[in-house]
């Protein structure tokens, strides 16, 4: 996400780093080959952080520095070596202060562009052994040292904004939603979604089976929640809030706790959503150690199901027949925050959406990565 150096050491291009190169992804041009450049200056970073006395610290891996080709080729020492050495900085300094614990992401939206060449990526079922290859040379390099593993980083905004509106990789989408030169933005969200899921359940089973015993960490999955306050009182916009709620967050959580999508999702959606097989599932209802939440908006929620809106606008199946937006009668949900125009701070409702997750995952611990707008 912010390492920068992005053919270093045998690294080879990942899906996000042919995105930004394309002429008009990015607003401003920017790119990520150098971006912060934490690669080469993370001594400096940690510095940082045990100054401001920071006790954890949250990194995602490069996936395509790790495993440029995936499970069609090698195993990437230059990576290995790179992710070792800041791991043991990290934890070196653990013992000169209060401590920095490391909480590692295994995927942050970049997967190696290899496998979107060679078979779509996320669309197709056979991403999940290449990820639970993936996971398993992460947990044997670094799962001696490594205590808490994230497998995914807000799937539900990667699986939306790159299969439903085209604007994150691989672009792909359909009017109304966007304007891309192909995808399907009402099927190709739930094939992707599914995939993520099923992915999810084999790195935790690998995990459960053949690490944590030993290694004695937890492992969990990072999810970005929107608190949906409905727009009126009636029974009808409750319930669109519920649907909001079940179209975005616990379309991930349901299936790796409960072995299902959640019931509005199967109300509306029928048999466009996927199946999971007796193999998907067998490490459901124990496949999270914890969640954590990534806290940035809300939005009020407006029934479309017996209420006419504009397609595109919530006025569909994919989107739960819900029309999400943070304003009413021309005056916004929240105190806006400037980041992307994007964020409204709605303080009556804190902590709502770590009651959602309760209600889901009652046995499991909540992590707070980045309620930064509350």
């Amino acid at each position: 996400m912010y390492e920068g150096a992005y053919l270093t050491d045998g690294k080879t291009l990942s899906n996000w780093d042919v995105f930004t190169n394309i002429s008009g992804k990015i607003a401003d041009g920017s790119h990520g080959k150098v971006a912060v450049d934490h690669y080469h200056r993370y001594p400096g970073d940690l510095d940082l952080m045990e100054d401001l006395g920071v006790n954890s610290y949250r990194l995602s891996l490069s996936w395509a520095r790790i495993l440029p080709k995936g499970r069609f080729g090698d195993v990437n020492m230059g990576g290995i070596d790179h992710y070792n050495r800041m791991i043991n900085d990290i934890l070196k300094r653990a013992q000169s202060f209060s401590g920095i614990e490391p909480f590692v992401t295994l995927t942050h939206y970049d997967i190696p562009q290899e496998l979107e060449y060679r078979y779509g990526s996320w669309l197709n079922p056979q991403i999940r052994e290449d990820f639970e290859h993936y996971a398993n040379i992460c947990f044997r390099h670094f799962g001696d040292r490594v205590k808490f593993w994230s497998t995914f980083n807000e799937p539900n905004v990667q699986v939306i904004l790159g299969y439903r509106t085209g604007t994150y990789p691989p672009s792909r989408c359909s009017k109304p939603f966007g304007n891309c030169s192909c995808g399907d933005s009402y099927i190709e969200p739930l094939v992707a979604a599914h995939n993520i899921i099923r992915s999810h359940l084999a790195a935790v089973n690998l995990y459960r089976t053949k690490f944590q015993e030993q290694q004695r960490g937890q492992i969990g999955i990072v999810m970005n929640t929107i608190w949906f306050e409905p727009i009126s009182d009636s029974l009808a916009d409750r319930l669109a809030a519920d649907r909001a709620q079940a179209f975005y967050l616990t379309w991930f959580l349901d299936p790796v706790v409960f072995g299902r999508y959640p019931r509005e999702m199967r109300e509306i959606l029928g048999d466009d959503l996927p199946e999971f097989t007796k193999d998907d599932l067998k490490s459901s209802k124990n496949a999270l150690d914890f969640i954590g939440i990534n806290q940035y908006t809300s939005r009020y929620a407006k029934d479309c199901l017996h209420s006419v809106c504009e397609p595109g606008k919530g006025g569909s199946r994919a989107e739960g027949f819900v029309y999400a937006n943070a304003l009413k009668d021309g005056l916004h949900l929240g105190e806006p925050v400037d980041w992307s125009k994007l964020a409204f701070c709605l303080s009556t409702r804190n902590g709502g959406d770590v009651d959602v997750c309760n209600r889901a995952i009652q046995k499991h611990s909540i992590v707070c990565n980045r309620k930064r707008f509350w």
